[in-house]
Protein backbone atom coordinates (compact mmCIF):
# COMPACT_ATOMS: atom_id res chain seq x y z
CA UNK A 1 0.00 0.00 0.00
CA UNK A 2 3.00 2.27 0.78
CA UNK A 3 4.66 1.69 -2.38
CA UNK A 4 1.27 2.19 -4.29
CA UNK A 5 0.18 5.44 -2.48
CA UNK A 6 4.58 6.45 -3.40
CA UNK A 7 3.90 5.79 -6.61
CA UNK A 8 1.07 7.37 -6.84
CA UNK A 9 2.54 10.46 -5.04
CA UNK A 10 5.03 10.54 -7.58
CA UNK A 11 3.05 10.37 -10.47
CA UNK A 12 0.65 13.46 -9.54
CA UNK A 13 3.91 15.32 -8.82
CA UNK A 14 5.33 14.54 -12.15
CA UNK A 15 1.60 14.89 -14.15
CA UNK A 16 1.33 18.28 -12.00
CA UNK A 17 4.99 19.79 -13.27
CA UNK A 18 4.22 18.64 -16.65
CA UNK A 19 0.43 20.85 -16.39
CA UNK A 20 2.55 23.58 -15.55
CA UNK A 21 5.39 23.25 -18.06
CA UNK A 22 2.33 23.07 -20.51
CA UNK A 23 0.89 26.53 -19.06
CA UNK A 24 3.96 28.32 -19.22
CA UNK A 25 3.90 27.76 -22.80
CA UNK A 26 0.34 28.41 -23.44
CA UNK A 27 1.78 31.85 -22.37
CA UNK A 28 3.35 31.70 -25.67
CA UNK A 29 6.98 30.66 -24.81
CA UNK A 30 8.00 34.27 -23.41
CA UNK A 31 5.68 36.11 -25.97
CA UNK A 32 6.26 38.69 -26.73
CA UNK A 33 9.91 39.82 -26.58
CA UNK A 34 9.47 42.82 -28.65
CA UNK A 35 7.07 45.42 -30.21
CA UNK A 36 3.82 44.23 -31.64
CA UNK A 37 2.37 46.21 -34.55
CA UNK A 38 -0.99 47.42 -35.20
CA UNK A 39 -1.64 47.84 -38.84
CA UNK A 40 -4.34 49.86 -39.53
CA UNK A 41 -5.17 49.85 -42.98
CA UNK A 42 -6.53 53.43 -43.07
CA UNK A 43 -5.05 56.94 -42.82
CA UNK A 44 -4.36 58.52 -39.53
CA UNK A 45 -7.26 60.03 -38.03
CA UNK A 46 -10.10 57.80 -39.26
CA UNK A 47 -11.88 55.94 -37.14
CA UNK A 48 -10.20 52.40 -37.57
CA UNK A 49 -7.08 54.08 -36.70
CA UNK A 50 -8.75 56.16 -33.61
CA UNK A 51 -10.18 52.97 -31.78
CA UNK A 52 -6.90 50.83 -32.41
CA UNK A 53 -4.44 53.63 -30.25
CA UNK A 54 -7.22 53.39 -27.72
CA UNK A 55 -6.71 49.95 -27.27
CA UNK A 56 -3.15 49.70 -28.29
CA UNK A 57 -2.06 51.95 -25.36
CA UNK A 58 -3.87 49.79 -22.94
CA UNK A 59 -2.78 46.33 -24.15
CA UNK A 60 0.81 47.26 -24.22
CA UNK A 61 0.48 47.65 -20.44
CA UNK A 62 -0.48 44.31 -20.03
CA UNK A 63 1.84 42.59 -22.66
CA UNK A 64 4.90 44.47 -21.42
CA UNK A 65 6.06 45.38 -24.43
CA UNK A 66 4.79 48.44 -26.96
CA UNK A 67 2.06 47.92 -29.11
CA UNK A 68 3.00 50.30 -32.57
CA UNK A 69 -0.23 51.32 -34.66
CA UNK A 70 1.46 51.38 -38.20
CA UNK A 71 -1.07 52.60 -41.05
CA UNK A 72 -0.95 51.60 -43.99
CA UNK A 73 -4.18 52.98 -45.93
CA UNK A 74 -4.83 51.93 -49.50
CA UNK A 75 -7.53 50.31 -52.03
CA UNK A 76 -10.57 50.27 -49.70
CA UNK A 77 -8.43 48.79 -46.36
CA UNK A 78 -7.54 45.98 -48.86
CA UNK A 79 -3.40 47.13 -49.03
CA UNK A 80 -3.10 46.60 -45.36
CA UNK A 81 -5.40 43.99 -44.73
CA UNK A 82 -3.43 41.70 -47.10
CA UNK A 83 -0.16 43.28 -45.45
CA UNK A 84 -0.85 41.04 -42.49
CA UNK A 85 -2.70 38.23 -44.32
CA UNK A 86 1.09 37.23 -45.77
CA UNK A 87 3.23 38.49 -42.70
CA UNK A 88 4.38 35.92 -40.36
CA UNK A 89 2.60 34.04 -38.31
CA UNK A 90 4.18 35.32 -34.87
CA UNK A 91 1.96 37.32 -33.11
CA UNK A 92 4.04 40.69 -33.55
CA UNK A 93 2.25 41.57 -37.12
CA UNK A 94 -1.75 42.23 -36.00
CA UNK A 95 -4.48 43.85 -37.85
CA UNK A 96 -6.82 46.50 -37.15
CA UNK A 97 -9.63 45.03 -38.72
CA UNK A 98 -12.63 46.29 -39.55
CA UNK A 99 -16.21 45.68 -41.64
CA UNK A 100 -14.75 47.28 -44.93
CA UNK A 101 -12.15 44.91 -45.53
CA UNK A 102 -13.03 42.03 -44.35
CA UNK A 103 -16.73 41.70 -45.03
CA UNK A 104 -17.96 44.45 -47.37
CA UNK A 105 -15.17 44.33 -49.81
CA UNK A 106 -14.96 40.49 -50.33
CA UNK A 107 -18.68 40.38 -51.11
CA UNK A 108 -17.75 42.73 -54.46
CA UNK A 109 -14.20 41.49 -55.62
CA UNK A 110 -12.21 38.95 -55.37
CA UNK A 111 -9.35 40.32 -53.33
CA UNK A 112 -6.18 38.74 -52.55
CA UNK A 113 -6.91 37.40 -48.98
CA UNK A 114 -9.79 35.46 -48.02
CA UNK A 115 -11.19 36.63 -44.72
CA UNK A 116 -11.97 32.99 -43.26
CA UNK A 117 -9.10 31.20 -44.37
CA UNK A 118 -6.07 33.85 -44.45
CA UNK A 119 -6.81 35.15 -40.30
CA UNK A 120 -7.55 33.96 -37.02
CA UNK A 121 -9.64 36.16 -35.16
CA UNK A 122 -8.72 37.55 -31.94
CA UNK A 123 -11.05 39.42 -30.56
CA UNK A 124 -13.96 42.14 -31.62
CA UNK A 125 -13.36 45.52 -29.99
CA UNK A 126 -15.88 47.69 -30.68
CA UNK A 127 -18.56 49.20 -33.31
CA UNK A 128 -18.98 53.00 -34.34
CA UNK A 129 -22.11 54.50 -35.28
CA UNK A 130 -22.71 56.18 -38.32
CA UNK A 131 -24.53 58.97 -39.77
CA UNK A 132 -25.31 60.28 -43.05
CA UNK A 133 -23.96 63.78 -42.69
CA UNK A 134 -24.47 66.75 -45.02
CA UNK A 135 -22.83 70.50 -45.73
CA UNK A 136 -25.37 72.75 -44.00
CA UNK A 137 -25.75 74.32 -47.64
CA UNK A 138 -27.51 71.45 -48.60
CA UNK A 139 -31.32 72.58 -48.75
CA UNK A 140 -32.53 69.38 -46.25
CA UNK A 141 -32.71 68.66 -43.02
CA UNK A 142 -33.94 65.16 -43.30
CA UNK A 143 -33.95 61.61 -45.15
CA UNK A 144 -36.94 62.52 -46.55
CA UNK A 145 -36.17 65.98 -47.92
CA UNK A 146 -32.73 64.64 -48.63
CA UNK A 147 -34.70 62.06 -50.90
CA UNK A 148 -36.71 64.37 -52.21
CA UNK A 149 -33.85 66.77 -53.36
CA UNK A 150 -31.97 63.83 -54.73
CA UNK A 151 -34.82 62.29 -56.57
CA UNK A 152 -35.42 66.10 -58.38
CA UNK A 153 -31.78 65.89 -59.08
CA UNK A 154 -29.91 62.39 -60.09
CA UNK A 155 -26.51 62.58 -60.62
CA UNK A 156 -25.80 66.04 -59.21
CA UNK A 157 -25.58 65.23 -55.20
CA UNK A 158 -21.89 64.04 -54.82
CA UNK A 159 -20.64 61.71 -51.02
CA UNK A 160 -17.61 61.20 -50.02
CA UNK A 161 -15.86 57.93 -48.78
CA UNK A 162 -12.32 56.59 -47.28
CA UNK A 163 -11.70 54.73 -50.66
CA UNK A 164 -13.44 52.39 -53.21
CA UNK A 165 -15.34 49.63 -51.35
CA UNK A 166 -15.04 50.85 -47.93
CA UNK A 167 -17.89 51.13 -45.30
CA UNK A 168 -18.73 54.27 -46.03
CA UNK A 169 -18.58 53.82 -49.64
CA UNK A 170 -20.53 50.86 -49.73
CA UNK A 171 -23.31 52.04 -47.00
CA UNK A 172 -23.63 55.40 -49.31
CA UNK A 173 -24.39 53.02 -52.56
CA UNK A 174 -26.83 51.04 -50.47
CA UNK A 175 -28.99 53.72 -49.26
CA UNK A 176 -29.11 55.12 -53.16
CA UNK A 177 -30.18 51.49 -54.25
CA UNK A 178 -32.61 51.32 -51.04
CA UNK A 179 -34.13 54.77 -52.28
CA UNK A 180 -33.80 54.86 -55.77
CA UNK A 181 -31.89 57.95 -56.19
CA UNK A 182 -28.30 58.91 -58.09
CA UNK A 183 -25.54 60.03 -56.47
CA UNK A 184 -22.07 60.73 -57.29
CA UNK A 185 -19.34 58.92 -55.29
CA UNK A 186 -15.97 60.42 -54.58
CA UNK A 187 -13.42 58.24 -52.81
CA UNK A 188 -10.25 59.34 -51.13
CA UNK A 189 -7.72 57.70 -49.68
CA UNK A 190 -9.13 57.57 -45.63
CA UNK A 191 -11.98 58.54 -43.85
CA UNK A 192 -10.01 61.95 -42.77
CA UNK A 193 -9.44 63.71 -45.54
CA UNK A 194 -13.50 62.83 -46.81
CA UNK A 195 -14.22 64.59 -43.50
CA UNK A 196 -12.82 67.57 -45.04
CA UNK A 197 -13.77 68.11 -48.29
CA UNK A 198 -17.18 67.42 -46.84
CA UNK A 199 -16.90 70.26 -44.17
CA UNK A 200 -15.23 72.48 -46.87
CA UNK A 201 -18.71 71.70 -49.32
CA UNK A 202 -16.55 70.04 -51.90
CA UNK A 203 -18.78 67.53 -51.27
CA UNK A 204 -22.20 67.43 -49.84
CA UNK A 205 -22.99 64.21 -48.47
CA UNK A 206 -20.44 61.91 -46.51
CA UNK A 207 -21.36 58.46 -44.53
CA UNK A 208 -19.16 59.68 -41.52
CA UNK A 209 -18.46 58.00 -37.99
CA UNK A 210 -19.79 59.82 -35.27
CA UNK A 211 -15.87 59.96 -34.14
CA UNK A 212 -15.77 62.19 -37.16
CA UNK A 213 -18.99 64.02 -37.05
CA UNK A 214 -20.10 64.61 -33.83
CA UNK A 215 -17.84 67.96 -32.72
CA UNK A 216 -18.82 69.05 -36.13
CA UNK A 217 -22.65 68.64 -35.67
CA UNK A 218 -22.16 70.29 -32.62
CA UNK A 219 -20.92 73.31 -34.10
CA UNK A 220 -23.40 72.84 -36.94
CA UNK A 221 -20.46 72.67 -39.73
CA UNK A 222 -22.41 69.52 -40.77
CA UNK A 223 -25.77 68.45 -40.36
CA UNK A 224 -27.22 64.47 -39.44
CA UNK A 225 -29.92 63.40 -41.43
CA UNK A 226 -29.62 59.79 -39.95
CA UNK A 227 -28.03 57.36 -38.20
CA UNK A 228 -26.74 53.97 -40.25
CA UNK A 229 -27.94 51.60 -37.39
CA UNK A 230 -31.32 50.23 -36.99
CA UNK A 231 -32.36 52.60 -33.62
CA UNK A 232 -31.28 55.52 -32.43
CA UNK A 233 -28.13 55.29 -30.63
CA UNK A 234 -27.74 56.85 -27.10
CA UNK A 235 -25.09 59.23 -27.91
CA UNK A 236 -27.33 61.13 -30.83
CA UNK A 237 -30.83 60.36 -29.46
CA UNK A 238 -32.60 63.09 -31.20
CA UNK A 239 -31.16 61.94 -34.50
CA UNK A 240 -33.98 58.99 -36.15
CA UNK A 241 -32.44 56.79 -37.53
CA UNK A 242 -32.20 56.14 -41.28
CA UNK A 243 -34.21 52.80 -41.04
CA UNK A 244 -37.42 55.47 -40.05
CA UNK A 245 -37.82 56.30 -43.22
CA UNK A 246 -36.07 53.53 -45.22
CA UNK A 247 -37.23 50.55 -43.44
CA UNK A 248 -34.67 47.24 -43.54
CA UNK A 249 -31.59 49.82 -43.93
CA UNK A 250 -29.21 48.93 -40.88
CA UNK A 251 -25.00 48.92 -41.18
CA UNK A 252 -22.87 49.62 -38.53
CA UNK A 253 -19.49 48.74 -39.06
CA UNK A 254 -17.53 46.90 -36.03
CA UNK A 255 -13.47 47.09 -35.31
CA UNK A 256 -11.60 43.92 -34.29
CA UNK A 257 -8.24 42.24 -34.03
CA UNK A 258 -6.97 39.32 -36.17
CA UNK A 259 -3.63 37.59 -36.31
CA UNK A 260 -2.19 36.04 -39.71
CA UNK A 261 -3.07 32.09 -39.92
CA UNK A 262 -1.60 29.58 -38.36
CA UNK A 263 -0.87 32.09 -35.25
CA UNK A 264 0.07 29.79 -32.10
CA UNK A 265 -3.44 29.13 -30.30
CA UNK A 266 -1.42 30.30 -27.31
CA UNK A 267 -0.42 33.52 -28.82
CA UNK A 268 -3.73 34.28 -30.07
CA UNK A 269 -5.62 33.16 -26.29
CA UNK A 270 -3.15 35.42 -24.61
CA UNK A 271 -4.09 38.43 -26.96
CA UNK A 272 -7.44 37.27 -26.93
CA UNK A 273 -7.23 37.62 -23.33
CA UNK A 274 -5.76 41.00 -23.11
CA UNK A 275 -7.95 42.92 -25.46
CA UNK A 276 -11.05 41.81 -24.17
CA UNK A 277 -9.30 42.78 -20.60
CA UNK A 278 -8.85 46.77 -21.29
CA UNK A 279 -12.23 46.94 -22.41
CA UNK A 280 -13.78 46.44 -19.26
CA UNK A 281 -11.79 49.18 -17.78
CA UNK A 282 -14.15 52.32 -16.81
CA UNK A 283 -11.63 54.95 -18.47
CA UNK A 284 -11.34 52.84 -21.81
CA UNK A 285 -15.11 53.03 -22.37
CA UNK A 286 -15.07 56.39 -21.55
CA UNK A 287 -12.52 56.81 -24.32
CA UNK A 288 -14.63 54.78 -26.73
CA UNK A 289 -17.22 57.18 -25.96
CA UNK A 290 -16.01 60.21 -26.39
CA UNK A 291 -15.07 59.21 -29.46
CA UNK A 292 -18.61 58.21 -30.65
CA UNK A 293 -17.44 54.16 -30.52
CA UNK A 294 -19.39 51.74 -28.39
CA UNK A 295 -17.10 49.42 -26.64
CA UNK A 296 -18.25 45.76 -27.73
CA UNK A 297 -16.08 42.41 -27.10
CA UNK A 298 -16.36 39.36 -28.34
CA UNK A 299 -13.98 36.43 -28.25
CA UNK A 300 -12.45 34.73 -31.22
CA UNK A 301 -14.70 32.06 -31.55
CA UNK A 302 -18.01 34.49 -31.48
CA UNK A 303 -15.80 36.91 -34.12
CA UNK A 304 -14.80 34.11 -36.04
CA UNK A 305 -18.87 33.15 -36.14
CA UNK A 306 -19.96 37.26 -36.81
CA UNK A 307 -17.47 37.55 -39.77
CA UNK A 308 -19.34 34.31 -40.96
CA UNK A 309 -22.58 35.76 -41.04
CA UNK A 310 -21.42 39.20 -41.92
CA UNK A 311 -20.29 37.79 -45.40
CA UNK A 312 -22.98 36.24 -46.33
CA UNK A 313 -25.08 39.20 -45.33
CA UNK A 314 -23.27 41.86 -47.46
CA UNK A 315 -23.60 39.09 -50.21
CA UNK A 316 -27.02 39.24 -50.09
CA UNK A 317 -27.35 42.82 -49.68
CA UNK A 318 -24.97 43.82 -52.72
CA UNK A 319 -26.66 40.95 -54.91
CA UNK A 320 -30.61 42.57 -53.45
CA UNK A 321 -29.46 46.10 -54.26
CA UNK A 322 -27.42 45.43 -57.15
CA UNK A 323 -24.12 47.55 -55.89
CA UNK A 324 -21.10 47.30 -58.20
CA UNK A 325 -18.12 48.92 -58.29
CA UNK A 326 -17.40 50.96 -61.50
Amino acid sequence: MKTAFGMALRFGGFLFACLVLQASAAEGDGYPSKPVRLISPFAAGGSNDTVARIVATEVSRGLGQQIVVDNRPGAGGATGTDYVAKAAPDGYTLLSGGMGSLTVGPSLKKLPYNTLTDFVPVALIGRVPHVLASHPSLPARSMKEFIALARKNPGKLHYSSGGVGSFNHLAGELIAAMTKVTLVHVPYRGGAPAATDLLAGQVELSVAALNVALPHLRTQRLRALGQTGAKRSSMLPDVPSIAETVPGYDVTPWYGVLAPAKTPASIVSRLEREFLGVLRKPDVQEKFRLQGAEPTGLGSAQYRELLRTDLQGWKNIVVDAGIKLN
